[in-house]
């Protein structure tokens, strides 16, 4: 069974892009081949880049707080807290 890796951290917007930067040391590092193509290294941290139409889609904004996981050989990134809908 492959071992699951669950990290936090607030979405943050940078040149009006969300993004999530994750440390290296931190796990980043084990995300890098999965994330290929939304993310890019940037000194000792993964940046992980989310398009608006995925940020809509998980109803994430700047400053929400994102869990990221590793589990399966899949990458997934969700809200931490589901939001509610009035």
């Amino acid at each position: 069974m492959e071992e699951v890796m669950t990290l936090e951290g607030p979405v943050l917007k940078v040149n009006g892009e969300l993004v999530l930067f994750i440390p290296l040391s931190a796990g980043g590092e084990e995300l890098i081949e999965l994330s290929r193509g939304i993310s890019e290294v940037e000194g000792e941290f993964l940046r992980i880049n989310i398009p608006v139409w995925l940020a809509a889609v998980l109803r994430i904004e700047e400053g929400d707080l994102v869990c990221v996981r590793k589990a399966d050989g899949l990458f997934r990134i969700g809200p931490s807290d589901t939001r509610q809908v009035h």
